[in-house]
């Protein structure tokens, strides 16, 4: 059995394919609006406290929400466009988008965190001065609020459906809460002490941040771009739903992938040889039937085999996977 998928979207996120298409599409198009709205007030809001202040801890964040802004864009219409349904060009559908979506992402934050890290360096050999830093701090709190309560809507939507963009999305707003604390840390230490290359060091935390929170947002893509197995759990289910009927004795080749809203679910399951193909067709479908009630937005592929008798086959990857039987109380 391939190893648990190592990208949880969030601590209570819902399984890839669980939610159905049309409720997924709803729920994503309005966070994400929220999304851009929220980058773009932050920008304005940002923009005017660094103008004020000359903070570069409130440059790094100004630079964060920036691509936050443009990450968000993106992802706006990764989500619409992935739960565009499958044409005559695309059989699988086109929720990679997302994917590819999240993939653009981990590159800004990536980009954002070099450029940040330089100007904090540059702060911390050649300090300036701070200045107007009581409306800095009061800029800086609004931020924390508007973008705790984004975080918190993008958290309830993971709960209910998994997006793979908005997750990158989710990561970004994360690390901005992060920017804001280090730049009020960084403001309020600077003034305190009279210290303003602390102010630099505050921007220079935020710049290590957001490169952490790259490689995750990367490694959340890659394995939706390369087809990675479903988790082990979401694995086990799909075989207990199969295997509810002792007719269906084994199930080998199971293989599972995320592809935005979507998920796809294919396996060989051997039946008794003696069986008509019309009992056959009823027992697969019936299967289907359970399987789609727990992953509405599945496409499943069953392909039924004659227990004891089916030779190798399945084509050029048949011979790289594991025979996966059912547990025993289920093979009569």
């Amino acid at each position: 059995m391939p190893h648990d998928a190592h990208h949880a979207l969030s601590p209570d996120a819902a399984e890839p394919g669980s939610t159905e298409i049309g409720q997924a599409t709803a729920l994503t198009a309005h966070v994400t609006t929220l999304s851009v709205a929220c980058a773009a007030v932050l920008i304005v809001l940002k923009f005017a406290a660094w103008w004020f202040s000359g903070s570069v801890a409130i440059l790094a964040s100004l630079a964060d929400s920036g691509l936050d802004l443009l990450a968000a864009l993106l992802t706006f219409g990764a989500v619409r466009y992935a739960a565009v349904p499958p044409d005559s060009d695309h059989r699988y559908g086109h929720g990679k988008a997302e994917a590819f979506s999240s993939l653009i992402q981990s590159g800004l934050v990536f980009a954002s965190a070099v450029l940040i890290g330089k100007e904090a360096v540059q702060r911390v050999l050649h300090p300036l001065a701070l200045s107007h830093q009581g409306a800095a701090m009061t800029v800086m709190f609004v931020s924390l609020a508007l973008t705790g309560l984004l975080v918190w809507s993008q958290t309830h939507l993971l709960s209910q459906t998994a997006s793979v963009a908005v997750s990158g999305d989710r990561t970004h707003y994360i690390a901005d809460i992060a920017s804001n604390v280090a730049a009020l840390a960084g403001i309020a230490a600077a003034t305190l002490l009279n210290a303003p290359w602390i102010d630099a060091l505050a921007g220079l935390a935020v710049a290590a941040w957001l490169f952490v929170g790259a490689v995750g947002v990367f490694r959340n893509s890659a394995d939706q771009l390369l087809d990675h197995e479903l988790s082990t759990q979401a694995r086990d289910r799909i075989l207990a739903l199969v295997c509810q009927d002792p007719a269906i004795m084994h199930v080998h080749e199971l293989r599972t992938r995320a592809s935005g809203p979507y998920v796809h679910i294919q396996m060989h399951a051997e039946l008794p040889p003696s069986m008509t193909l019309e009992r056959a067709h009823q027992i697969i479908v019936a299967a289907e039937r359970r399987l789609l009630e727990i992953y509405p937005a599945a496409d499943i592929l069953i392909h039924a085999d004659p227990h004891g008798r089916a030779e190798p086959h399945g084509g050029a990857f048949s011979e790289h996977y594991e025979h996966l039987e059912t547990p025993e109380e289920t093979t009569g």
